[in-house]
């Protein structure tokens, strides 16, 4: 698991004063991002050495509490699923110590040497995704 931390900024609030919701979808980006950075493969790294990048698929959203301006929240991650060339992250948002949402996004190892296409995802990359996946893999 990893923990990317932030502070709502005024920008990403509505006329409310509450998150305005497609801001929770930018933040679980910016924490896979802090993720892979935290295991060693940087995805800009990724990107410039191998023409590697991890596409979204699906992402999802669960709103519990709203977020308000200058709230100082942590995205805990990890990946909760690892399949041959797509992987499943999970992103808590806590504040306070209380879960004010949930989310995930599946994403795909890609690669853009040519035409982009999903390849799969380097065991050494695996190992650091999620040790012991080899209980974990599915098709």
């Amino acid at each position: 698991m990893t923990e990317y931390q932030f502070k709502v900024r005024w920008g990403d609030t509505d006329a409310a004063g509450i998150v305005f919701y497609p801001n929770f979808y930018k933040w679980m980006d910016e924490a896979t991002h802090e993720y892979f950075t935290a295991i060693g493969f940087p995805t800009s790294a990724l990107y410039t050495e191998q023409q590697i990048a991890t596409p979204l698929l699906e992402a999802n959203c669960q709103f519990k509490s709203p977020l308000l301006f200058e709230d100082h929240v942590t995205v805990r991650s990890s990946v909760v699923e690892l399949r041959k060339k797509v992987f499943k992250i999970s992103h808590q948002f806590v504040k306070d110590e209380e879960t004010v949402a949930e989310g995930y996004e599946v994403r795909a190892w890609t690669s853009f040497k040519e035409k982009a296409k999903a390849c799969p995802i380097p065991e050494h990359v695996r190992d650091k995704m999620m040790p012991g996946h080899a209980d974990a893999i599915k098709s």
